[in-house]
């Protein structure tokens, strides 16, 4: 079964176990690894040098001793060509260990260029999380090809869980888990897990369902080592517990994890029969690719990944930068309206870069405040009113303090009229900063889109063009200019 291979054929003597300095490894020397356990460049350079000349066996000396997650980093610090050559080098140290800490791009690459059987073979020690994520960004033949390889078993488990949607509590649980029912008594649970050899080598609760396959609640096996034999489970499990779809998605996932506090947790299917369950090591994992993939995507750079094709970050990226461009375009054109009014008095072409910059800035960290709030379910329909007023009470404050360093400088070097223009402008434009900073990322979330996807692009089109608008305006209103 998925996972359980790759447990029962590790041998004690070669499992890593932690050093006191926090090195996974206690082959891993100075010569090798930093203070911060990250390979020297020296060490990589010499790996390097090896394999340009061919010297397979100097390249095994040098990788053997690695942990699997210092070879996956290895293998990433190399082009194309070097990481198969590499691969090649290193064949029996390319464990699923390795596989499973790879970058997604790398392992995607080279998956594909790996004979079918060599990806089942590597799949079928993982466990069925992990064998999901290794195949299910390949081709269609591919996947295929890898899945015709695999014993029935995990074949079934895989093409089940590729059912679910990408990025979903089914496509990411683990089918590795205990279920016990609900008659049995502690001692009769005792002895079952003392003799089943079928199951996981590492659970942390067990699962108690009825007749249906329904989990009816959780057993600790803190709470069953402590309890005497002839105590009903019904007597002691946690009747109270939490269950994910197996529909819901991973971000959704990782907030319950989170607000619960879970170790783990079952996944159940439409009908509420338990199909797996989540553990908090996944979901750690979940986090920060969330927290990550949010960043990136308010920022427009796509995947972001410093292995991610040319042509993917290239068609990523540029298409916000046309939709930032047509944005841009809007303030131009406010811009190109008080032409004449510029010409008058160069110090307005000056000045307004500063406005529009101050208001950009206010809008952005608004706006991440309310993306992370809207992904941490903090913001829902509830308080959005009570969120919109403190961001806009904090507007006032910050555009009242930067309203009046800048009046008093622009009143100092040109003239107090511009001065108090400037002023005014920068706490509307600040204002008005806080309430696109809350209300679009807002509007993206009912609207059914992910706020941090294209808030930015909003924001500062906002920012710039009621900044430009503002200042320009007021100084034409206020007679600074005829």
């Amino acid at each position: 079964m998925l996972g359980e291979r790759r447990q029962t054929s590790a041998r004690p003597e070669d499992r890593h176990e932690p050093r006191p300095d926090g090195r996974p490894d206690d082959r891993i020397d100075d010569e090798r690894m930093d203070e911060e356990n990250i390979l020297k460049p020296e060490y990589v350079r010499s790996v390097q040098d090896a394999l340009e000349a061919g010297d397979d066996a100097q390249v095994y000396e040098l990788v053997e001793p690695l942990h699997p997650a210092d070879i996956a980093d290895l293998l990433e610090l190399f082009e194309r060509d070097e990481r198969h050559q590499l691969a090649a080098a290193i064949t029996d140290l390319m464990t699923s260990d390795v596989v499973a800490e790879l970058n997604d791009f790398v392992r995607d690459d080279m998956m594909e260029s790996l004979p079918a059987a060599r990806v089942a073979l590597i799949a079928e020690q993982l466990d069925t999380d992990d064998a999901v994520q290794l195949i299910e960004d390949l081709g269609r033949e591919n996947q295929q090809a890898i899945l015709a390889e695999l014993d029935a078993e995990d074949r079934h488990a895989i093409e089940s869980a590729l059912a679910y949607p990408d990025e979903t509590a089914g496509r990411l649980m683990n089918l590795d888990f205990v279920a016990v029912p609900e008659h049995l008594t502690v001692g009769d649970l005792i002895d079952f897990l003392r003799d089943d050899r079928a199951l996981p080598n590492d659970f942390f609760e067990i699962f108690v369902v009825d007749e249906k396959h329904h989990p009816v609640g959780t057993c600790q096996l803190s709470w069953v080592l402590r309890t005497p034999r002839t105590i009903p489970l019904v007597d002691v499990m946690k009747r109270d517990q939490t269950l994910i779809p197996a529909t819901l998605d991973q971000e959704e996932v990782g907030n319950m994890f989170q607000k619960y506090a879970l170790i783990s947790a079952a996944v159940v299917d439409e009908s509420g029969r338990l199909v797996g369950q989540m553990t908090v090591d996944d979901v750690v994992h979940i986090i920060a690719e969330e927290a990550g993939e949010d960043a990136l995507l308010m920022s427009g750079a796509g995947d972001g990944d410093i292995n991610e094709p040319i042509r993917d970050a290239y068609f990523s990226r540029v298409r916000w930068l046309v939709a930032n461009l047509g944005t841009a375009l809007v303030a131009s054109l406010i811009i190109a309206a008080f032409g004449a009014a510029i010409e008058q008095l160069v110090a307005l072409a000056v000045l307004m870069p500063i406005v529009a910059s101050i208001g950009g800035n206010a809008g952005t960290q608004t706006m991440a405040v309310t993306v992370r709030a809207i992904a941490m379910n903090q913001l829902t329909r509830s308080n959005t009113k009570r969120m919109l007023m403190r961001e806009m009470r904090v507007a006032a404050l910050n555009g009242a303090t930067i309203a009046l360093l800048i009046g008093l400088a622009t009143g100092a070097i040109f003239t107090p009229m511009l001065g108090l223009v400037i002023a005014t402008a920068m706490i509307v434009n600040v204002i008005i900063a806080g309430l696109a900073g809350v209300m679009v990322p807002v509007i993206f979330d009912r609207l059914d889109t992910d706020p941090a996807v294209a808030s930015s692009v909003f924001v500062t089109m906002i920012t710039d063009s009621m900044g430009f608008f503002a200042f320009l305006g007021l100084a034409v209103v206020s007679g600074v200019v005829g």
